[in-house]
C-alpha cells in the first residue's frame, strides 16, 4: 500500500478496524489468529506493545494452532491401535538394551530410510515399542501408517478389483514410516503374503518399515511361500536393525499378580 492508497474496507464491518481484521482472518483462513485477536489487541494496547510484536504474537499463535491441528491429523491418519507412547513405555523393564532403545527413539534411522525388525515372544513389548516409535515420529512431524498383516491382504483385494495396486502403493510409500504389526501370530493368507512382499519391494531403499513378529524374519518361510518369503526378507533386512525381545509376557505377569484389573471391592 502506497502513501496515497487508502485501506480497503471490509463489507459488514462498519468501518471498525478490529471487526475488519476479524473478517479478514475468516477470508484468509486464519482461525487461530481470529481466536486470539479480540483478546490480544486490548492487551497490546494496555501494555503498549510495538506493532511488530503484536503481529509476531498473532502469527506465532497461528503457527502453533496449525502445528497442533496437523499433529492431530497425522495421528488420526496413522491408524494407531492403542495410543501407546514413549511416555508410558517402561524402558527399564524391556530386554532391549538401553543404548539400542535410545538410538531407535532418536528416529535417525527413519531419516536414513532404514528398517526395523522387532521379534520375540508374545507379550514382550514389541507392538508397544513399535507404536511408541510411530507416535514419536508423528510428533516429530513425520507421517506414519500402521498395518497388520491382515490389513495388507485387504489392501491387495481392494485395489486388485480395479487394477490400482501399483498406484496405491506409490501413494502409500510417500509415508515416512510404515509399521506392520504382529506378523506370524496367524497363518498368512496368499493375499496378505502378496501385500507384504509388494510393500517391502516398493519401499526398498525409499522409505522405512518397522515390523513386529513372534518369528525371526529368517523364519518367515514357515508362514508364507518360501520363494516369496525369501524375496521379502532379502529386501527387508538389507538395511535393517534387528531387535530381539526376550522374557515372559508382561500381560501374563500382570494377570497372575492381579495388576491386570481393578479390584472388585
Amino acid at each position: 500500500m502506497t502513501a496515497a492508497t487508502q485501506p480497503t474496507g471490509v463489507p459488514g464491518s462498519a468501518g471498525d478496524p478490529l471487526a475488519e481484521a476479524v473478517e479478514l482472518t475468516k477470508r484468509l483462513k486464519l482461525p487461530h489468529i481470529r481466536r486470539h485477536l479480540l483478546e490480544l489487541v486490548p492487551t497490546a494496547r494496555a501494555q503498549r506493545w510495538d506493532h511488530a510484536e503484536l503481529v509476531r504474537v498473532l502469527l506465532a499463535e497461528e503457527a502453533a494452532g496449525r502445528d497442533a491441528t496437523n499433529l492431530r491429523t497425522r495421528r488420526a491418519r496413522a491408524g494407531f491401535p492403542a495410543g501407546k507412547t514413549l511416555q508410558d513405555w517402561d524402558a527399564a523393564a524391556s530386554t532391549i538394551p538401553r543404548p539400542t532403545q535410545d538410538a531407535l527413539t532418536s528416529l535417525e534411522w527413519v531419516g536414513r530410510r532404514e528398517n526395523l525388525c522387532v521379534c520375540g515372544p508374545s507379550g514382550t513389548g514389541k507392538s508397544h515399542f513399535c507404536e511408541a516409535l510411530g507416535q514419536a515420529a508423528v510428533e516429530a512431524g513425520m507421517t506414519v501408517a500402521w498395518f497388520t498383516i491382515e490389513d495388507l491382504g485387504a489392501f491387495v483385494r481392494r485395489h486388485r478389483a480395479d487394477d490400482s495396486i501399483t498406484r496405491a502403493l506409490a501413494r502409500l510409500i510417500r509415508t515416512d514410516l510404515i509399521i506392520i504389526d504382529d506378523i506370524g501370530l496367524l497363518p498368512v493368507s496368499p493375499d496378505a503374503a502378496e501385500g507384504f512382499y509388494r510393500l517391502v519391494d516398493a519401499a526398498y531403499e525409499r522409505r522405512s518399515l518397522a515390523v513386529s513378529s513372534n518369528l525371526h524374519p529368517s523364519g518367515f518361510d514357515e508362514i508364507m511361500p518360501k520363494t516369496l518369503a525369501t524375496a521379502t526378507v532379502d529386501r527387508l533386512l538389507h538395511h535393517a536393525h534387528i531387535v530381539v525381545t526376550q522374557g515372559d509376557s508382561y500381560r501374563l505377569a500382570q494377570a497372575t499378580s492381579g495388576k491386570g484389573v481393578s479390584p472388585l471391592t
